[in-house]
C-alpha cells in the first residue's frame, strides 16, 4: 500500500505542475498508458494470494480513478484559462449594430404584376394562367384571327421548330395572353371574370418593343355586359392604378380579329418638365385595346354567343412600369443591371395594398 501512495503523489504532482494539455497527456501515458506504472500494477494481480489481490485490487482501482479525475480536472481548468486567456484580448460590443446586409429587389415588372392583381381583385377578378408555348388554335384560330394575318407569320411570331416529316399542328411561343381566356373559358364557361397577366413573345426590339414582354388580359363574360361596363373597370383600375382622384379615357375604333366592336383606348396626361402626369393636361396616350368579345371567340371556347356576351381588353405591364416610375428605356428591364434594379426595384416588404398606396 506504502507503493500505492507513492504513485499517487508522484502523479497528483506531476498533474498540478503541468502548465499545457501536453504535458497532462504525457503524465496520463505514464500512469494509465499501456505501460504506466498503474497499469503494470493491475498486471501484478493476478500472481497476488486472493486476500491480498482483493484489497490491493480495491486500492489500485480507487488511485487509477483518482489520477482520471485529477487529469480531467486539471484538463478543463487549462482549457477555462486559454478562454480566459482569449477574452481578454477578443472581446465583442454587442451594443454595435450589425454589420449590413445587401438585399435583393422587387422587380418592377414584379410589383406591377402584384399591383394589377389586388386592383382586379377588388372588382372582383380572379387570375387564370396557361402555357407560354402554345398550340396554333388556342394562339390564332381561336381567337378569329385568319390564316392570313400578319400575325401568322414568321417574321412576327416565334414557331416552334419542327423536324421535317413531322406533321403536327405548328406550336409558337404566345404572341398574346389571349389563349388564356379561351382556356378559361372552355374550363370554366360562363359568367366569367378574370385576368390573365403573363409572358408573351414577339420579333420586336427597340426602346419600346422587346422579344419578350408582359402582358395581362381581362375578360368579363355574363349577360347584359356593354361597353359601358368596360369604360367602367378600365377608368376604376386606371385611378386605382395611377393613384390618382380621377382619370379620363377616350375609345377610339379600332379593329381586331377577336372583339366587335374593338376600340383603343387613350388616357389624358401632361408632361411638364419631363414630369408625367395622369388624369390632366391636353394630351391623350394610347395604353391599351379593348372591345366586345366577338361571337366566333365565344363559339370557339364553347360558350353560347346568344346567351351570353361581354368585353376584354389588353394591356403592356412593362408600358404601365414605365409610365408610373418614370422607366425611360424598356429594354433595361431585362438587362440584368444591379445598378438599375437596386434603383427602381422595390424593398420586398412593400407589398401593394389599395387601402395603403400602390406604390409601397
Amino acid at each position: 500500500m506504502t507503493d500505492l501512495a507513492t504513485l499517487r503523489g508522484k502523479y497528483i504532482a506531476a498533474i498540478s505542475a503541468s502548465k499545457d494539455e501536453a504535458a497532462l497527456e504525457d503524465v496520463r501515458l505514464a500512469a494509465l498508458g499501456k505501460k504506466g506504472e498503474i497499469s503494470l500494477k493491475m498486471r501484478e494481480l493476478g500472481q497476488m494470494a486472493p486476500e491480498d489481490r482483493q484489497s490491493f485490487g480495491a486500492a489500485l482501482n480507487v488511485l487509477k480513478d483518482e489520477i482520471d479525475a485529477a487529469l480531467r480536472a486539471a484538463k478543463a481548468g487549462l482549457a477555462d484559462a486559454a478562454l480566459n486567456e482569449r477574452l481578454k484580448t477578443e472581446w465583442l460590443d454587442v451594443t454595435l449594430p450589425g454589420r449590413p446586409r445587401r438585399m435583393g429587389t422587387i422587380h418592377p415588372v414584379s410589383q406591377v404584376m402584384d399591383e394589377l392583381t389586388a386592383i382586379f381583385a377588388d372588382i372582383g377578378f380572379a387570375v387564370a394562367e396557361g402555357p407560354q408555348v402554345e398550340s396554333d388554335w388556342f394562339n390564332f384560330d381561336a381567337l378569329n384571327i385568319p390564316p392570313e394575318h400578319p400575325a401568322r407569320q414568321e417574321h412576327d411570331t416565334f414557331f416552334m421548330n419542327r423536324a421535317p416529316g413531322d406533321a403536327r399542328p405548328p406550336h409558337v411561343l404566345r404572341t398574346h395572353t389571349s389563349p388564356v381566356q379561351i382556356r378559361a373559358m372552355a374550363a370554366q364557361g360562363a359568367p366569367i371574370r378574370v385576368i390573365a397577366p403573363g409572358r408573351v413573345y414577339r420579333m420586336d426590339m427597340d426602346q419600346t418593343h422587346t422579344p419578350m414582354f408582359h402582358q395581362v388580359e381581362g375578360l368579363c363574360i355574363d349577360r347584359d355586359i356593354s361597353m359601358a361596363n368596360l369604360k367602367w373597370t378600365l377608368e376604376e383600375f386606371c385611378r386605382a392604378f395611377f393613384e390618382v382622384p380621377s382619370v379620363e379615357l377616350r375609345f377610339r375604333a379600332s379593329h381586331f380579329p377577336f372583339t366587335e366592336p374593338s376600340a383603343e383606348v387613350d388616357i389624358r396626361y401632361s408632361n411638364v418638365g419631363g414630369q408625367l402626369k395622369i388624369g390632366e393636361g391636353d394630351k391623350w396616350m394610347e395604353i391599351l385595346g379593348s372591345g366586345m368579345v366577338h361571337p366566333k371567340v365565344l363559339t370557339a371556347a364553347g360558350v353560347d354567343p346568344n346567351e351570353w356576351q361581354g368585353f376584354a381588353f389588353g394591356m403592356g405591364i412593362d408600358r404601365l412600369a414605365m409610365l408610373k416610375y418614370g422607366i425611360p428605356d424598356l429594354r433595361a428591364f431585362f438587362e440584368s443591371d444591379l445598378r438599375w434594379l437596386r434603383h427602381y426595384g422595390f424593398a420586398a416588404l412593400d407589398m401593394p395594398d389599395l387601402a395603403g398606396g400602390l406604390s409601397g
